[in-house]
């Protein structure tokens, strides 16, 4: 089914040919022409299976012929949990959005830098995409008002319930309209994506694309058994060994990025981490470097990753591994993408040998384990 089937105007159908996008994947397939009906959807897919295009592009679509709104009353309202996810999916309204005849105005908010700009950018926004905590200071003060919103996304939905969001969201939800479009979209369907789909969501379209989809991927997968003390040592060793020139290693913590970051630099390896801690400037540039291909290695945690979105990134490594499965199912999709192969390795000390089983388990991968303490890392 190509894009011209799903009832999108010829300036973004120009905009995804200009782009190279020929198909659509199969949640854009089944959620366009339902968001463009103007009915409520909750999808389920993996991350880098094109969630984010299909909602931008209908929500597109159904503004461009809107009438002009009282300034400061947004119509259509995306949450998303991290900076760096809301920057990602501002880009992808700017990138359709600047082939469109009338250009419909888009802005991104979140915490971390001067509220001031955001205050002053805010005027004629019809699109805006942010962060709780933030959209509720300006609400607060009447920089933006939520009770003309049409259409609420709650992108990486998953997230948004699990990292004590629920007071701000509650907030946010008394705020909006009882009568709009709501759509959820999210890596996994958990118990608490249930629970706010019963309360959100009218007769939705649930498009959840099926782990045998998702099971046909290019990443090879690897871990090595390794002592604890030994990881700093096999990380550099294999990131040499291998020749690895862009390197996505994910940390347990903002402490533990920080060591091994500093612990690669100091070994002549080029690496940055990226962290909640971080300013919002030092976390743009180590991203905007990483993905230009100009930063060897970017050490994050699992909550940082969700703006990190790189077509062909080859490499995967978890230092340590996620407390959830659904974690390192998404930590490792990070590869793999735009049919391009990808490489996930782990290292696992003794004290997460049970753990890995379990992942292995729940992913229903077994995945074949090296002893690196056999490994000679001088040679």
């Amino acid at each position: 089914m190509p894009f011209t089937s799903l009832g999108l105007s010829p300036a973004l159908l120009k905009a995804l040919a200009d782009q190279n996008f020929t198909l659509p994947t199969t949640i854009q397939q089944e959620a366009i022409p339902a968001i463009l009906n103007k009915k409520d959807v909750l999808g389920i897919a993996k991350t880098g299976s094109g969630k984010t295009a299909s909602y931008v592009l209908p929500l597109l679509m159904n503004l461009k012929n809107a009438s002009a709104t009282q300034n400061r009353y947004v119509t259509a309202l995306v949450l998303v949990p991290t900076r760096e996810l809301a920057v990602q999916v501002t880009e992808v309204f700017q990138l359709f959005n600047s082939k469109l005849p009338q250009r419909i105005k888009c802005l991104a908010v979140y915490g971390g830098v001067s509220i001031n700009p955001q205050m002053m950018g805010l005027q004629g926004v019809q699109i805006l995409v942010a962060t709780p905590g933030r959209l509720l200071e300006l609400v607060e003060m009447n920089a933006v008002h939520l009770s003309n919103i049409e259409t609420l996304v709650l992108d990486e939905a998953d997230k948004m319930l699990n990292l004590g969001f629920k007071d701000e969201m509650n907030r946010i939800i008394a705020l909006l309209p009882k009568k709009r479009q709501n759509l959820l979209f999210s890596a996994t369907l958990s118990a608490d994506i249930q629970h706010i789909n019963q309360i959100l969501l009218h007769d939705p379209l649930v498009v959840k694309i099926e782990s045998e989809e998702e099971s046909v991927d290019l990443i090879t997968h690897s871990a090595y058994l390794i002592s604890e003390e030994k990881k700093g040592p096999l990380l550099r060793y294999l990131i040499k060994q291998k020749d690895m020139q862009q390197v996505l290693i994910f940390a347990s913590s903002v402490h533990q990025a920080d060591t091994v970051a500093d612990k690669l630099r100091k070994n002549g390896i080029d690496a940055k981490p990226i962290h909640s801690k971080k300013s919002q400037g030092a976390r743009t540039d180590a991203l905007l470097k990483f993905k230009s291909g100009k930063l060897r290695v970017l050490v994050a945690t699992d909550l940082i990753s969700r703006g990190i979105d790189i077509n062909f990134l080859p490499y995967v490594i978890n230092y340590e591994l996620p407390r959830s499965p659904k974690d390192y199912v998404h930590r490792i999709g990070r590869t793999g993408r735009a049919e391009a192969p990808g490489e996930a390795i782990s290292l696992i000390s003794p004290d997460e040998e049970h753990h890995f089983k379990v992942i292995q388990k729940k992913v229903g991968k077994v995945i074949p384990t090296i002893d690196g303490n056999g490994i000679s890392l001088n040679g």
